[in-house]
């Protein structure tokens, strides 16, 4: 690990694990940020399928105060993450294949949980979070089968780690799908070395997805949109003042690490050779990419048409992100 000695010390000094460490404590433990009511979803915006009927029950049964908080914040990420959810039992099935899912910094890592206990013993999952309440809110609900739940920040969590911890190793051979949710900009704009990291844990012909926040080249147009998705969906959630002072108190110190889609894709081209935009949200954006064409095609054929109203999504989707850089899959 002596090559990201300086990385490693870059994320112990990061905002996530620091300044806003309170902020999301207090948040896990369901002590502050509860919505007046829980998130719902628009079902309307979704084929009704066996495979979403199922996913959509069990969700909100195993949310706990955090996923309420954070599915209350951006406008149909709810109905995005039954979306994802679903397409990943979809792709298991189609692979004919145990999948390993890792999904790194989400909170008490709901979506792969639910995932697992729906996945017959086809999906293995790990989540991760450096916050204790997010771990019991994991377990509040029993141990599942086929989750676990790693307690530390992602960049404790080293092949090393996972190689040397009897419950881990489980994934000692690699992940067939991370998801990295929010997480990367919570800690810098040094999205190389978070990829480059976290990539280690990734098989060759693995999917590696985005959920992310970007920046725009126009400073206008990102605020524009923040206030669409202030006062046209969170204030359905909270209080106008509790909007402000999340904003005073956490999105200023996480916008200093957010980064723009043409940084992020030339990072990005770095790594992968197939990348997609698959969803989009105000300045929210979920990017899918891909050393496999093969896998990753397959996996665009099992996502349902993105379920988020026209005026919040600003892009027609999915589109790809660059051209590849050579064959694959």
């Amino acid at each position: 690990m002596h090559d990201f000695h300086d990385f490693l010390e870059e994320c112990d000094r990061a905002p996530r694990l620091n300044e806003l460490s309170e902020f999301f404590s207090i948040t896990a433990a369901g002590r502050a940020g509860m919505p007046i009511r829980p998130p719902q979803l628009d079902r309307r915006l979704f084929p009704m399928d066996l495979t979403f009927r199922r996913f959509s029950a069990l969700h909100p049964l195993r949310q706990g105060p955090f996923d309420q908080h954070y599915l209350s914040s951006i406008p149909y990420r709810f109905e995005e993450e039954c979306r994802m959810g679903c397409a990943i039992l979809k792709y298991a099935r189609a692979r004919k294949a145990k999948l390993n899912l890792y999904t790194l910094g989400t909170a008490e890592g709901t979506m792969a949980r639910v995932i697992a206990e729906l996945g017959n013993g086809k999906i293995e999952t790990l989540s991760c979070s450096p916050n204790i309440e997010n771990l019991r809110n994991f377990y509040a609900w029993g141990v599942p089968p086929h989750a676990m739940f790693f307690h530390g920040p992602f960049h404790h969590l080293t092949p090393e780690k996972i190689q040397q911890d009897e419950k881990l190793k489980t994934f000692a051979n690699g992940f067939d799908i991370i998801v990295e949710d929010t997480t990367f900009q919570m800690y810098s704009p040094n999205r190389f070395d978070q990829i480059r990291f976290v990539s280690q844990h990734l098989k060759s012909k693995g999917l590696f997805i985005f959920v992310e926040k970007f920046k725009h080249e126009d400073d206008e147009e990102y605020r524009r949109r923040e206030r669409q998705k202030d006062h046209g969906f969170k204030a359905r959630f909270f209080s106008s003042a509790e909007i402000r002072a999340k904003e005073e108190t956490v999105l200023t110190r996480m916008n200093r690490n957010e980064v723009t889609l043409a940084e992020i894709i030339d990072t990005m081209r770095r790594f992968f050779k197939h990348a997609f935009v698959t969803w989009n949200s105000g300045n929210f954006y979920t990017l899918i990419s891909s050393n496999s064409a093969e896998n990753l095609d397959l996996f665009l054929s099992k996502l349902c048409p993105a379920a988020i109203p026209a005026e919040y999504a600003y892009a027609d989707l999915p589109y790809r992100l660059y051209e590849a850089t050579g064959e694959s899959g």
